[in-house]
């Protein structure tokens, strides 16, 4: 009587999905022939690895060796992606901006990530610096290399963005389009997020709650004081 085969778990068949995926992005592979090119196997090795959920170490090894990846990175999504950047075929930083999964599928990722307050680690310092307090897990989509999230604990953007809402912040976007949402440290204060417009010699940082006032800046100092633009806002809508 023939063997039955045994299936991978769920938890066995996402950590070879998610794995495989890494491998192709880091590679460019798009297609099984085209995978098993770069590997220097058959396509049936591959078929095999898919049915037994189950990635043989000397392909690990291999795209060390011609790409120069991390192993840690490629099983387990552990930083640094290249151990010899001198190989990479892609940017470590597009690899990292995955594409999001559709919600509930087996494959969504998710990272966890530190928050900041708003006051930072020195708020009578020149420059703002964070300082962690809690961590908050979101999909690997709303990730990027030099992501800063913190926590309002303020009403000025009410309602916009709400006191206590957590807030993305691409610390690399530091440009300053009209209108656009942006994270300027104000010394003695710490961090404030208002709409930047330009006027003149001046930036005008404007509230969108009526009881706060407008705030102005030097146009000299505004790329030294800015931290960054506002990416994404994850807060309730309605009181629990």
């Amino acid at each position: 009587m023939p063997k039955k085969k045994r299936k991978c778990d769920e938890a066995q068949l996402k950590w070879f999905e998610d794995a495989m995926e890494r491998i192709k992005k880091a590679t460019g592979a798009r297609t099984q022939v085209q995978l098993a090119e770069v590997l220097d196997v058959r396509q049936s090795s591959i078929s095999d690895a898919k049915r037994r959920c189950s990635i043989p170490a000397d392909w690990f090894l291999k795209l060390y060796r011609s790409h120069g990846l991390d192993p840690d990175w490629l099983a387990e999504g552990v930083e640094p992606v290249y151990i010899n950047a001198e190989k990479a075929k892609i940017p470590a930083d597009t690899l990292l901006r995955e594409a999001p999964a559709p919600y509930g599928r087996l494959n969504s990722r998710g990272r966890v990530v530190p928050v900041s307050t708003m006051a930072g680690a020195d708020k009578d310092a020149e420059a703002w610096e964070p300082k962690p307090m809690e961590e908050i897990s979101m999909p690997e989509s709303f990730c990027r290399p030099r992501l800063q999230v913190v926590k309002v604990d303020s009403a000025s953007m009410e309602p916009v963005i709400a006191k206590g809402a957590f807030v993305g912040i691409d610390c690399e976007r530091r440009d300053h389009p009209d209108g656009d949402l942006c994270a300027v440290h104000f010394p003695h204060q710490g961090l404030t997020i208002r709409r930047v417009y330009m006027q003149g010699d001046t930036f005008l940082l404007k509230a969108e709650n009526e009881k706060y006032s407008d705030l102005t800046i030097p146009a000299s100092e505004m790329d030294e004081r800015t931290v960054g633009r506002v990416i994404w806002v994850l807060q309730n809508l309605a009181a629990l």
